[in-house]
């Protein structure tokens, strides 16, 4: 069994930073994805950044390119997304998405979701 917890959300000023944190227990092999989505109020889920087992850069959608950094810490499996210069418009609830394999080598891969964490961008 696989659990993700998330942490780092909060109520920020526009321009302010914050940085959110995902760490996965349990029967794990390998982390392949570790992925971010946000959840804006009305509006469909997003996946805003994604980073892949090997890769040391991030892919990110246009509309958080140059202030948002995905990374991550495969001795922890352990996803990171720092964000600096917050809008407004970045308020949501943020989730981490995991593609993982569990057990061994021939382990089953899957896609597990944490529980979301809330980020309120206001002056």
């Amino acid at each position: 069994q696989v659990q993700l917890k998330e942490t780092g959300g909060g109520l920020v000023q526009p321009g302010e930073s914050l940085t959110l944190s995902c760490e996965a227990s349990g029967d794990i092999f390998r982390v392949y994805v570790m992925a971010w989505y946000r959840q804006a109020p009305g509006q469909q889920r997003e996946e805003v950044a994604d980073l892949y087992y090997t890769d040391s850069v991030g892919k990110y959608a246009d509309s958080v390119k140059g202030r948002f950094t995905i990374s991550r810490d495969n001795t922890k499996n352990a996803a990171y997304l720092q964000r600096n210069n917050l809008k407004p418009e970045d308020t949501g609830v943020y989730y981490c998405q995991l593609q993982i394999r569990t057990g061994d080598v021939d382990g089953s891969v899957g896609l597990y979701w944490g529980r979301g964490t809330q980020v309120s961008v206001s002056a």
